[in-house]
């Protein structure tokens, strides 16, 4: 069994230890290694450098000193004092500084006594830190894991690791290594001497490589008696003792170490530590590969979205000059003919040109309106106040007017909104005028608009009491060219109410209707209570 190692130090006039130390240096488990000091100076010399479980001092050094070095507040530690002799007050006195305890020069028994408390005592202390230190080691570790989430390159996951390895365990350095093919590339570092950052080794050559071949931990508390170590490019450094772990025990692809300048060995809590910080490593890298592959195919899609766009400008242009030239032609050839030859035709003539006019002007306004759908695709929004009340109350006028009927609106209060002021008066326009027409051949025709609002969003509704529709196909009616009325009943492109679908999408909002046939119908479409409204 190996014992575990105590420091003792012991104050003396003396120039060697005395042949009085304890059962050969060993006490109930514990390897005892004594430390002289001749005064107060080299006290304080070996209490920097090394911990130690207890002082002892022995009645070679004068009282005077003695109580010197009891009362130093400095001294945290168990102190033990060996007399020969001594009067009572004198040990009241030492008793009162602080002394652990006062005992008889030759008693070899209670001294033993003493140093198996002051063992189980720095054990216990040791393991008391060694939680607290876990504890705060674990905060530390969920800390990372969820930087490690959120990480999007390679440079914030090794600033993130070199950091937070070094750290977990409290080691004097870490290194951030990466698979290279069949070399360990030691990216980067974070210790108290350089090491190897930006170096690349061959696999078989370093622990690191040996960690990501046998695909497991490794602990060496002497590095220069581990045959895995190559010995000459540690000598330069601080290393004595290391941790390496694997990033990824399946296929890995680097590893991460911790290094300490003293002999140190690491135990089963540390090497778990520093493992799970790898394996969130791997996780982060996997993550950073997916998301950079969804960029590429982001920005590809991107590109050929645009080019789609620029095609389809082209198209709306060539539409736009093309095929009106052709309609205006027609239209007017038989506006002409009509106003030239009305005398000449007859009934049935003059209804054939009327019709090839009615038609050019039915298809001149698919035209626009395909047109008009088109440069929603790419039209971007302006922001400001819309009074929608007013902007309903003046559309439902013009149409009226325009379409020559008497419909009757009832209109509630409306607020006011923020959006695209022209778009959203293009949505007016179009649900309006399919409720006055759908509603014209009713007796008495109405048209009711209103709003209802919560603190997300407001929600507005035009019905009509008019042909209706089965409401069982309503999500067909805001695809381009869909009508559930044929041209004979009443007149349009099937276009109107996709445009009003893309325009409150653009606006964040929704649409959707509600109907019977022969009971009218509702259209309603949402937009939301916020200022910032951004193109969908």
């Amino acid at each position: 069994m190996i014992k575990e190692r105590s420091g003792v130090l012991l104050l003396t006039a003396a120039n060697q230890i005395p042949q009085w130390t304890v059962n050969g240096s060993e006490v109930s488990g514990f390897s005892i290694k004594w430390n002289i000091c001749h005064n107060i100076n080299e006290l304080r010399i070996a209490l920097s450098s090394q911990q130690y479980i207890a002082l002892i001092i022995d009645d070679s050094i004068p009282s005077s000193q003695m109580l010197a070095v009891v009362n130093e507040e400095s001294f945290k530690l168990p102190k033990i004092v060996l007399l020969t002799q001594a009067n009572n007050d004198f040990i009241c006195s030492l008793y009162d500084a602080g002394v652990a305890a006062v005992l008889q020069n030759n008693d070899d028994l209670q001294l033993t006594a003493w140093l198996k408390t002051c063992c189980q005592y720095s054990a216990l202390k040791k393991e008391n830190i060694a939680q607290q230190h876990y504890k705060e080691a674990l905060k530390l570790l969920l800390d990372a894991v969820c930087k490690l989430s959120l990480a999007r390159d390679i440079t914030t996951v090794q600033k993130i690791v070199r950091y937070t390895a070094r750290a977990l365990n409290g080691a004097d350095g870490a290194t951030f290594v990466l698979r290279d093919e069949d070399r360990c590339y030691y990216a980067d570092e974070d210790a108290i001497q350089p090491l190897w950052k930006g170096q690349r080794f061959p696999m078989s050559a370093c622990i690191s490589g040996w960690v990501m071949l046998n695909r497991k931990p490794v602990a060496i508390e002497n590095i220069y008696e581990d045959s895995r170590i190559p010995a000459d490019a540690y000598r330069p450094t601080f290393v004595k003792s290391l941790v390496m772990v694997p990033i990824r025990t399946e296929e890995p692809i680097g590893a991460i170490g911790n290094y300490w300048a003293d002999h140190h060995v690491a135990s089963t809590e540390e090497i778990g530590l520093i493992q799970a910080l790898a394996d969130s490593t791997a996780v982060a890298i996997e993550n950073i590969q997916l998301y950079q592959e969804l960029e590429t195919r982001v920005e590809q899609r991107t590109k050929q979205l645009e080019a789609l766009n620029r095609e389809l400008e082209s198209f709306s242009y060539s539409v736009s000059h093309d095929l009106r030239r052709p309609l205006r032609q027609i239209d007017g050839l038989a506006e002409a003919v009509l106003e030239d030859y009305k005398d000449v035709l007859d009934v049935s003539g003059v209804e054939l040109l009327q019709t090839i006019r009615n038609n050019t002007q039915s298809m001149k306004q698919l035209i626009d309106n395909l047109l008009e759908l088109a440069r929603l695709g790419t039209q971007s929004l302006t922001q400001e106040p819309v009074d929608m009340g007013k902007q309903v109350s003046r559309v439902f006028n013009e149409l009226n007017e325009q379409m020559g009927q008497s419909t009757k609106l009832t209109l509630g209060n409306l607020p006011t909104v923020h959006g695209d002021i022209a778009l959203l008066k293009q949505v007016w326009i179009n649900l309006l005028s399919n409720a006055i027409k759908y509603s014209s051949k009713r007796e008495n025709p109405v048209v009711i608009v209103d709003c209802h609002s919560t603190e997300e969003e407001d929600t507005f509704f035009v019905r009509d009491n008019g042909a209706g529709f089965d409401a069982s196909h309503a999500e067909k009616l805001f695809g381009i060219f869909q009508r559930f009325h044929s041209d004979k009943e009443f007149s349009g492109t099937g276009i109107g109410l996709s445009i009003v679908h893309r325009i409150i999408t653009l606006h964040g909002g929704s649409v959707w209707a509600e109907s019977e046939p022969d009971a009218g119908a509702t259209f309603y479409f949402s937009l939301p209570r916020s200022h910032d409204i951004s193109l969908a």
